[in-house]
């Protein structure tokens, strides 16, 4: 079965300070199915030009806030920072037990209450721990790790790692296949799959699987997360050599990967509400502001902008501007946050990259 739960204590995480003021082998994809006009194309100017918060970062890969504070971690580093509002960065932690490799590392990050989760490669597995917290922005530290959930297969590539909290209180994780395409239909298997769990990393009554936290499956490479207004979940996802995706997740879903990438017309598998060709996409890190879903996308370096209203179309923005883009998130100012991904081996790193950059509304 999926595992479920376990706690230990494991070795203290160095803490730092700051503050903060304001604030694949995978695939990258096609035009969408209807492409938007010349017209429609044209408004991508409207993010207007960004600020630039950060600088110099090493392969960052996830943002989260916690109490007005930005928290960034570095996939290959292992290192968690906090933002000043000059957009200088200080280590608040190392995570002990990272084992960073290909796609592997510290990935994903996010904050419940008092508490920030992480979700990382290890020696031999992926991993979810969870640490107190303690301090106010600019003097920010974190406890003893607790794990939440170990064994979670880990690869060069397909770790999955986006992590984080619905309107339910719930915590969700995106696994990926780790190259075992056959394990994403096995639900005895956490690979392939989206999961749900606890704060505390238990199953939650209305797991659509009785004692297993597998909330979705039939996943490639999921990485991103995000719950529009009215609590619908979407989540991106790495295809293979044919599609990537954006899909709408239902609980027990199956999304057919490895019997179908893309569209199917398989009635036993949900299709995708959106797909493009891998070379123009590789989705990673989505944001929902409003009723407007924002994707960063990695190989296509480019952010998209899909109307909830309708998901078969989308705005293309900045494209090549950039370079590689692994996040997109909200503050809580409302702005719009994009962490560049130039570092991670794949990309051409300028000067000052790894970036993060603010668009505001």
């Amino acid at each position: 079965m999926v595992p479920t739960s376990r706690h230990t204590t494991a070795a203290t995480v160095m803490a730092g300070l700051l503050i903060l003021a304001s604030c694949g082998t995978g695939s990258d994809s096609k035009e969408p199915d209807q492409p938007a006009s010349d017209e429609t194309r044209a408004a991508a100017s409207s993010l207007g030009e960004p600020q630039i918060l950060a600088r110099d970062l090493n392969a960052p890969w996830s943002i989260a806030f916690y109490d007005g504070a930005a928290l960034v971690s570095e996939r290959d580093s292992a290192r968690i920072l906090e933002l000043d509002h000059a957009g200088q960065a200080r280590e608040v932690a190392t995570v002990d037990g990272v084992a960073p490799r290909g796609e592997g590392g510290l990935l994903g990050l996010a904050v419940h209450e008092s508490h920030l989760y992480a979700y990382f490669t290890a020696e031999d597995e992926n991993r979810i721990e969870r640490f107190p917290m303690t301090g106010t922005p600019g003097n920010l530290s974190v406890g003893n790790p607790e794990v939440l959930l170990d064994g979670i297969p880990a690869g060069n590539t397909h770790n999955g790692g986006r992590i984080a909290f619905g309107p339910d209180g719930l915590l969700y994780a995106t696994v990926g296949d780790a190259g075992n395409r056959e394990a994403a239909q096995n639900r005895d298997s956490p690979s392939g799959k989206i999961l749900r769990m606890t704060p505390e990393g238990g199953v939650p009554e209305g797991n659509p699987f009785p004692g297993s936290l597998v909330y979705s499956y039939g996943h490639r490479n999921p990485q991103g997360l995000a719950w529009a207004q009215d609590g619908t979940l979407y989540a991106s996802e790495f295809g293979q050599n044919t599609w990537d995706e954006l899909n709408v997740i239902e609980p027990g879903g199956n999304y057919g990967w490895p019997e179908v990438e893309g569209m199917g017309d398989n009635d036993e598998f949900i299709n995708t509400v959106q797909q493009w060709e891998p070379s123009e996409a590789s989705p990673s890190g989505i944001a929902i502001r409003d009723d407007t879903l924002f994707m960063a996308n990695l190989r296509g370096a480019r952010m998209r902008e899909i109307p909830l209203a309708d998901t078969s179309q989308s705005v293309e923005h900045f494209t090549d501007e950039y370079g590689r883009l692994r996040d997109v998130t909200v503050a809580p100012d409302g702005s719009l946050w994009v962490m560049t991904n130039n570092t991670d081996g794949r990309g051409n790193p300028s000067p000052d990259d790894d970036r993060i950059l603010r668009f505001g509304r």
